[in-house]
């Protein structure tokens, strides 16, 4: 139900002047009774005049003449008339109390003014008579409830204001727009073929009354064209003149909707720290797209001094996946070390231009002071932060869709130093890196001019660099190598590997298999043919002699291998992705760790060999119940957690004649790493396998 806020009052009297029932809103008795105990004392329902005046500008004409309706004892009209906006307004009221205080004070100094005790579901004025209706707070007032009743008055209300106005003219109503009263109000016009435009009003700081922002409609009367089924139905936000064009009414309401959370939000966060994180996108102008990802963080445990409230830290481009920036523990630590009570990090979105840490700071500026903590002086400087003092490096090198991983992209990052990597990401989970590969050399910055004029230049879709095949990005590919140390004896690496991946992305661990394991016979299945375009034009995958590909579902794969030829696997690798976001579990999808299917995978084992599996389960029970399931088919279980991760690596074996305590596992890991480590053979030095199992535990 809309209810007006009101200015300070005693308790007492303010309880005596609310109604006692919705209806109340529509008694002229009612509202005698309020002017009469409220006296002379100005009420602004929705706002005072410096707020609305930059839209009633637009839309009110000095030379228009203006009807006000349900105008009560607000400044509203004086105001307009005594700045010059407009002069030959006529206000109405059903409060015959109201009226005659309203002649008293204008009769004087305003003559082309008047106040008419009259119904605005009845009105005496001939048709076509005004330019503009002006409505402040009242359709809100009667539109209560959507009984029958109340729709019927509403219905004889925009009529009444449809005939009284000329064709060209427009119906002004200030307003909460709280869903039923603007859905209302929009369907109802927009069939009789008028233009509808929702402004946000500007706020005014402190001196605001209401929480919520206040919306301004603007309807604009034309001569309805039979057949005609077009909807002309636009919103101007209050931080831009120019309207948005939306699709239909429910577009219309949840754009309304979303900046009226907005606005609760500012107003909770700006009284109290944050229990939680709060996150939310600020959309481009122009696309209507996220542009910046913002989260809030409060730090209770940093002392508060006067330099230290608040602060804005911008996350390069490529990095927001990075565990420090990407997740709620991450930027928590992120805030306390940065040592601000509140900080406010800002992700950038792939699709958008930036033009630098200052066009940034420009564009930001105004907007995050909304989300300051409470106890931040007026006036006083918020340093933005940075790593490094830039916004990083994004090329996006490819974009494309699949019917089966929906739309992606492959872009080029700059990582923490000098170095260029280059990401799969899939956009229905777009923090999430799907596959990473590090590259030789680094990426030209956009714009870059080159050192020869005459050389050839680049194509936008030809790779800036060669794919570095010796290092592994993700700790959960490093973690799933190291795992082949089960295999072999102690002091050998294991000879003659036959080896399974399902799921292949970019390529990267499949590669790595058959690039240092020379004896290795390496086939991966993936169900969608994209990916092995992606992997081999932009990841330097390639098949050969020791590396298939086969392009099929992986259930249906192991399903035939299982019942043609079993026992033919050292290890099996599962890192496959879900589509199904639904599901708190992301990798692998269900059916995968189904007990039926696990059997199937342990058919193909050699009965030395090892299962391999990548768990990404958020879901504290459906991870219990994943462990349970392949406890009773593996009788040897190991689990490697990744540190700052979901990801979690399962080394299943289907006897317990191998179970090697820790210790061991390490030694087997830095003798299978020493194997690995030959002469002519790039190596990063950062790649330890045995500090991969230094961590791993019998489950």
């Amino acid at each position: 139900m809309a209810r007006p806020a009101m200015e300070p009052l005693s308790r007492s009297s303010a309880m005596e002047l609310l109604p006692r029932s919705p209806a109340e809103f529509g008694s002229a008795r009612y509202w005698d009774r309020f002017f009469r105990q409220r006296g002379q004392r100005p009420f602004e329902w929705y706002g005072a005049f410096p707020e609305l005046c930059p839209v009633l500008h637009k839309y009110v004409r000095p030379r228009d003449k203006v009807l006000v309706v349900g105008c009560g004892n607000s400044e509203l009209s004086e105001q307009m008339y005594d700045v010059g906006m407009c002069e030959d307004i006529v206000n109405i009221d059903i409060s015959d109390a109201v009226i005659r205080q309203m002649r008293e004070r204008s009769a004087s100094t305003r003559p082309r003014m008047s106040y008419l005790l009259m119904d605005m579901l009845h009105m005496d004025f001939p048709e076509a008579h005004f330019q503009v209706v002006l409505d402040k707070g009242t359709l809100d007032a009667l539109l209560t409830d959507e009984e029958e009743a109340t729709l019927a008055k509403v219905d004889q209300m925009f009529a009444e204001v449809s005939r009284v106005l000329q064709v060209g003219g427009r119906y002004l109503c200030v307003s909460l727009a709280q869903a039923h009263v603007l859905r209302k109000a929009v369907e109802y016009f927009s069939q009789e073929g008028w233009v509808v435009r929702v402004h946000q009003v500007a706020s005014s700081g402190d001196k605001q009354q209401f929480v919520l922002p206040v919306f301004v409609y603007v309807m604009t009367k034309f001569r309805k064209i039979p057949g005609s089924a077009a909807q002309i139905l636009e919103i101007c936000p209050e931080e831009q003149d120019k309207p948005m064009r939306v699709q239909s009414a429910e577009q219309l309401v949840a754009a309304v909707k979303d900046r009226q959370h907005y606005a609760l939000l500012c107003s909770q966060i700006s009284k109290t720290p944050c229990r939680e994180q709060v996150s939310l996108d600020l959309c481009d102008k122009e696309s209507g797209k996220p542009r910046y990802t913002l989260h809030v963080v409060d730090s209770p445990s940093v002392k508060p001094s006067r330099d230290n409230h608040f602060a804005i830290f911008i996350i390069p481009q490529g990095r927001e996946t990075e565990w420090l920036f990407g997740t709620e523990e991450g930027r928590r630590q992120l805030a306390a070390s940065a040592g601000f009570r509140r900080l406010l990090t800002v992700s950038l979105h792939r699709e958008q231009h930036y033009q630098g840490m200052a066009g940034i700071q420009a564009e930001l500026s105004g907007k995050v002071m909304e989300l300051a903590p409470p106890g931040l002086l007026a006036r006083q400087q918020v340093p933005f932060l940075s790593v490094g003092g830039d916004i990083g490096v994004r090329t996006v090198r490819h974009c494309d869709s699949s019917p089966l991983s929906g739309d992606f992209v492959v872009e080029d990052v700059k990582g923490d130093g000098t170095c260029y990597f280059r990401r799969l990401i899939f956009l229905q989970n777009r923090n999430v890196v799907q596959s990473e590969a590090r590259l030789l050399a680094p990426t030209p910055l956009p714009g870059q001019k080159k050192r020869r004029k005459d050389k050839k230049k680049a194509s936008p879709t030809e790779p800036a660099g060669a794919i570095d095949k010796s290092y592994l990005c993700c700790e959960h590919h490093k973690a799933m190598v190291a795992g082949l140390c089960l295999l072999g004896g102690p002091d050998a690496l294991p000879g003659e590997l036959a080896v399974l991946v399902v799921g292949l992305g970019g390529g990267s661990l499949p590669l790595f298999v058959h690039d240092y394991f020379s004896q290795a016979r390496v086939a991966v299945v993936e169900i969608d043919p994209s990916m092995l375009e992606v992997a081999t034009r932009w990841f330097g995958f390639s098949q050969g002699d020791r590396m298939q590909v086969h392009v099929c579902d992986g259930l249906d794969y192991v399903a035939k291998l299982a019942a043609e030829v079993p026992a033919q696997y050292d290890a099996v690798m599962f890192d496959v992705d879900s589509k199904d976001l639904t599901v708190g579990m992301s990798c692998p999808p269900p059916a995968f760790v189904e007990e039926p299917f696990l059997q199937k995978v342990k058919t193909i084992l050699k009965p030395e060999g090892v299962f391999v599996l990548n768990l990404v389960c958020r879901d504290a029970r459906l991870k219990e119940s994943v462990l349970g399931t392949l406890r009773a088919v593996f009788p040897l279980l190991y689990a490697r957690r990744i540190q700052g991760e979901v990801n979690e690596i399962l080394f299943c074996q289907p006897g317990p004649a191998g179970r090697r305590d820790p210790t061991e596992l390490g030694a087997r890991a830095r003798a299978l790493e020493g194997a690995l480590r030959q002469p002519g053979r790039p190596w990063d030095s950062s790649y330890a396998l045995a500090d991969m199992l230094h961590a791993v535990h019998i489950l």
